[in-house]
């Protein structure tokens, strides 16, 4: 693992080179040189070629490619085929494709289409595995492995419902256990036996599933995952123990728990597609989240699109610059690679129009391919400066799946709960004002921050809150939200009023929570003369919110809770607890934030103007500083009287600096 670590920011990614003739591969090594591509990842779809028949391997072609990638000075990174399997294996054992939700047994067709749990697929993985790891352990190029593609498909089959009910078995002992956890008394669902458990689908719930019962359910698909992952996974460490396995995880990120999955694999790898109307502020919490899965360490990016994605709703070119900027926040945020999807445009299927390094014209001459090499120039020179350096912060964000599962699924108080939208609303004061920030775990310790953000901490695990009580009455800063300290790990109310048993250290209590309609808002009023009782708009849901001895530092303006608080801060110990029982407006959070940052000394690094990102990174060469200008004009950041070198271009800086629109600077 240690070889790929401190080796060099790898430069590449996949490549389908079973679509081509020799003439056209010879070229495209050609083009890779150019280019300066390091890293090719091979052969991700390729099991229906390495295996037409059962047991019956064909290696010779991908032997050819990699001696000439070896000669090309790239290394690979060799992928097992698994998340596709071929015909003859969906034919002769039915039982590897999936059952849908409604209950339909899918044919051959997809990738990723496979039950996870399928003891056939695992068997068949497994001998694909080990004759790949047999053939290729002593490779000189290879880097390390990627096991499969993108996890996450759900399977409701026969095989799916033993093995959950074995799974609920070792979970809750007892049936007796499982029916307290899961409240099965209400509408009368009291089970007799682990036999009568049954998937939660289409056929028996039409959408209205007991919530525990689909929290678990997602919990086991994790757990399944993981252990198909390490099906292939244990077989490729054991012949190669020195080099780094894992798998890519999709940018939709949602289906499998990845604070559990990844710290089985190596390296967090991720799939970063940004949409065309995200804001910069998104894959940067993406990004952290990536970074926060092996608890600060760096990742790598797996995927990202040279040039437009085919799959989305409006599918837009990348604009000139925008594939370098959107490579060094990737850099910036903690990881060591810009791979792509794809190196050569493809000929045809699903995504032959999306972009790639080498367009279907074949030519370096094309805006894309200018792009690209010049990228992989400038991190060839930089070599392996920050690899492996993270990334310093004192304020955190918890982020936790199953909070994310649990508040999405549960009914009310209302149908628009995107939980990463949420956590990005308070995500964005930090991003804009450039205080580094960190996305923590529940189970993080607390004591190495001073701010600590818990948006909508509607699952609060056993401990946490406890935790969090110590971190304030020690001197922290604490800013909870509404939808905080509702449930336990089972999705069951905690009695008494929300929040819960965060209560005491946020000293208050909520006694109804109002759901309001999209476009509907109400507005808040500061008390007091601070400022100067500015009023403020407010939206998404709002507590009807009782002080039990935290101070009120807005109340509602209009409804029947008129008057009442909803904005508090609590004094605790040595620290304060801040409540806010409405998504308030940005203009105001970010004053909020700005403030409590100000009293806790955190701040950017430097003072800026424009639209500018600034993260850094420190590792054993020291400390790097990323400089990113993501707007039109022309931005600047006074670096005041210290020295620093720009790792690009190798000119020395100092003082106030103006920093073109989409450039980028690495300061030493």
């Amino acid at each position: 693992m240690d070889n790929l670590k401190n080796s060099f920011v790898l430069f590449g990614g996949d490549y389908n080179p079973d679509q081509w003739d020799e003439a056209t591969i010879d070229r495209d090594m050609e083009l890779f040189a150019k280019a300066g591509v390091n890293t090719v990842t091979l052969p991700v779809f390729s099991w229906a070629k390495l295996e037409p028949e059962e047991g019956v391997y064909q290696f010779e072609w991908l032997d050819k490619i990699l001696d000439k990638l070896w000669n090309n000075g790239i290394r690979v990174i060799l992928a097992t085929p698994t998340c596709a399997q071929p015909a003859w294996m969906s034919r002769k054992y039915p039982e590897v494709l999936p059952v849908d939700i409604a209950g339909r047994k899918r044919t051959h067709g997809m990738r990723v289409f496979f039950c996870v749990n399928s003891e056939k697929y695992r068997e068949r993985a497994a001998a694909m595995a080990t004759a790949m790891a047999e053939r290729y352990k002593s490779y000189q190029g290879l880097l390390g492995w990627h096991v499969a593609n993108e996890y996450g498909t759900y399977c409701y089959c026969d095989n799916c419902q033993k093995k959950f009910r074995s799974w609920l078995k070792k979970r809750y002992q007892t049936i007796e256990n499982l029916n307290d956890k899961w409240t099965t008394s209400f509408w009368g669902r009291t089970l007799t036996s682990f036999e009568e458990i049954m998937l939660p689908t289409e056929l028996n719930d039409d959408y209205r599933f007991n919530p525990a019962i689909q929290l678990d359910y997602m919990r086991f698909v994790t757990a399944s995952t993981i252990d198909c992952y390490n099906n292939e996974a244990r077989i490729l460490k054991k012949a190669t123990p020195n080099l780094p396995v894992f798998s890519n995880i999709s940018g939709y990120i949602k289906k499998l728990n990845q604070f559990e999955m990844v710290p089985q694999m190596d390296y967090a790898g991720w799939d970063n597609y940004p949409a065309p109307g995200d804001e910069r502020s998104f894959p940067a919490l993406k990004h952290n989240i990536m970074r926060a899965s092996k608890d600060g360490k760096s990742f790598l990016v797996v995927e990202q699109s040279p040039n437009q994605q085919n799959w989305q709703p409006y599918n837009k070119l990348k604009r000139p610059g925008e594939i370098r900027k959107i490579a060094y926040q990737g850099l910036a945020h903690g990881s060591d690679s810009c791979l792509y999807f794809q190196l050569r445009q493809s000929v045809g299927g699903q995504e032959k129009f999306h972009g790639a390094f080498v367009s279907h014209n074949g030519s370096e001459d094309t805006r894309i391919f200018k792009e690209c090499a010049k990228l992989g120039q400038e991190l060839k020179k930089l070599d392996n400066t920050f690899v492996n350096a993270r990334t310093q912060s004192k304020a955190g964000i918890i982020f936790d799946w199953d909070n994310w599962w649990s508040l999405e699924l549960t009914s009310g108080p209302t149908k628009d709960m995107n939980y990463l939208e949420q956590v990005h609303y308070y995500y964005k004061p930090f991003y804009y004002q450039n205080v580094p920030v960190d996305i923590i775990k529940q189970s993080t310790d607390f004591s190495n921050y001073k701010v600590i953000v818990a948006p909508l901490l509607y699952m609060t695990k056993e401990g946490v809150a406890e935790r969090l009580e110590q971190f304030v009455k020690a001197g922290g800063t604490l800013i909870a939200t509404y939808m905080s300290g509702y449930v336990d790990e089972n999705d069951r109310c905690i009695f008494g009023a929300y929040p819960g048993l965060l209560r005491e250290v946020l000293g208050v209590w909520v006694e109804e929570v109002d759901a309001l309609y999209p476009m509907e808002k109400n507005t808040i009023k500061m008390t007091g003369n601070k400022i100067n009782s500015q009023e403020y708009m407010c939206s998404f849901l709002c507590d009807v919110l009782h002080s039990n001895g935290a101070e009120v530092l807005a109340a509602y303006s209009s409804d029947f809770y008129e008057g009442m608080p909803a904005v508090t801060v609590n004094r605790y110990g040595a620290g304060k607890a801040y409540y806010l029982g409405t998504q308030i407006e940005e203009t105001y959070l970010n004053r909020l934030i700005e403030e409590i940052c100000e009293n806790e000394k955190l701040s950017s690094e430097f003072e800026f103007a424009g639209d500018m990102e600034i993260t850094s990174r420190t590792n054993e060469n020291g400390k790097f500083i990323f400089v990113i200008n993501h707007g039109t004009q022309t931005g600047v950041i006074d670096l005041k009287t210290a020295k620093y070198k720009n790792l690009l271009d190798d000119k020395c800086y100092s003082g106030k600096i103006q920093i073109a629109p989409s450039d980028v600077l690495i300061l030493a």
